[in-house]
């Protein structure tokens, strides 16, 4: 049986895929409950890379309420 281990990703390196402030994913990350995340590793949350996409549409919806915002992605 060939197995491969999934990548997950810090809220860090979402961060940096996305090239927004970390205290940004941080906030959609608590604020949002329907993302959660993969796997934990102690206190570390990790997550699928999909939860980028998910990231990006909830950032994209804050700056789109906010006047002369510049959008993202």
């Amino acid at each position: 049986m060939n197995r491969t281990i999934p990548t997950l990703l810090t809220p860090g390196v979402l961060a940096a895929e996305l090239a927004v402030p970390l205290h940004r994913v941080l906030y959609i990350l608590r604020t949002r409950r329907h993302i959660n995340p993969a796997a934990r590793a102690g206190t570390l949350r990790l997550y699928h890379r999909s939860t980028l996409a998910e990231i990006r549409h909830e950032l994209n919806a804050i700056d789109a309420r906010r006047p002369g915002q510049v959008r993202h992605g």
